[in-house]
């Protein structure tokens, strides 16, 4: 009997790895981690066939030449900013990443957010909390329907995003580079450079991307000389947030946990598809989510 593959899981948030073991049980030998940073899962993943990762990083290219056998690297979530595709792609590794597990989940979570800025609703809760029962103090409030709601990026989540938004009377504006407006069903038109600078200071700022995708400093500096009315971050830069920090204790800023993605039936999407992806490379497959395309042909998989 063949010996099983070595596959290496970083680091995961989940409380089994039930799902891992059944998907992977007559290929894959699991080796479960808890690590933040390459340096702390070399020592298993310098022989190993696969690896499995969900945030320790980043994965650069020295990363890669101390694991000489690894033929797939399998990201749990959508997001692969930790992971050099260039140098994997020379490398001959093939990256795949889960982009659908957890679309509606954000979607609905950035029109949480949303409506929580635009009704002041965390705003109110802490005001009454503190013994007051007031309305003036959270003046102005503004009609949700007629207003505008600018998306950067026009993926699969924004795209989901604007179709709740038009169901509250929105009008929707997004800017992506690789977009023609039209080209969706889902409601939107191209917003551009002239349409950021004239941006109101009574605008919130909402983030369920990544958090580098938001320059901290500069969204600090802008709450401070009320060029925004407020923010509500689901990811942040760095994340974990310090504490203390410019961004806490701010009445007009919500802060979440990264905790947009996970719902129970998310879950279930999120812990089966990495392992699948590995399977099929140990099996001989072309895996479905491929992130460096040009690495078919001319891999270490031989696929």
């Amino acid at each position: 009997m063949a010996a099983k593959a070595k596959v290496v899981l970083t680091d995961y948030v989940w409380e089994s790895l039930e799902v891992e073991k059944m998907i992977l049980g007559d290929i894959g030998e699991l080796i479960p981690l808890q690590t933040k940073k390459p340096e702390d899962f070399l020592a298993q993943a310098a022989d190993c066939d696969a690896l499995l990762n969900t945030y320790a990083g980043p994965i650069t290219a020295d990363v890669m030449a101390k694991m000489p056998k690894c033929r797939i690297i399998a990201r749990y979530g959508i997001g692969v900013d930790t992971i050099d595709l260039d140098a994997a792609t020379r490398a001959g590794i093939i990256v795949t990443n889960n982009p659908t597990y957890c679309i509606e989940e954000v979607a609905e979570h950035t029109m949480a957010l949303l409506l929580a800025c635009a009704r002041k609703v965390v705003y109110y809760d802490r005001m009454v909390r503190a013994g007051r029962w007031e309305v003036p103090p959270g003046k102005p409030l503004f009609r949700l329907a007629g207003s505008t709601l600018g998306l950067v990026g026009f993926g699969n989540i924004a795209r989901q995003v604007a179709v709740r938004a038009a169901a509250f009377g929105m009008n929707v504006l997004y800017s992506d580079p690789f977009v023609k407006e039209g080209q969706f069903h889902e409601p939107g038109r191209m917003i551009n450079e002239d349409a950021f600078g004239r941006m109101k200071p009574t605008a919130f700022l909402i983030n369920c991307a990544r958090g580098p995708v938001v320059d901290t400093g500069a969204l600090v500096r802008a709450l401070d000389a009320g060029r925004i009315a407020g923010c509500a971050l689901d990811t942040v830069d760095p994340e974990p947030l310090p504490n203390p920090h410019a961004l806490r204790d701010r009445e007009n800023v919500i802060i979440n946990p990264h905790v947009a993605w996970y719902s129970e039936q998310a879950m279930v999407g999120l812990q089966a598809g990495a392992p699948n992806e590995v399977r099929r490379v140990l099996s001989g497959q072309w895996p479905v989510n491929v992130v460096n395309k040009a690495v078919r042909g001319s891999n270490r998989a031989g696929l």
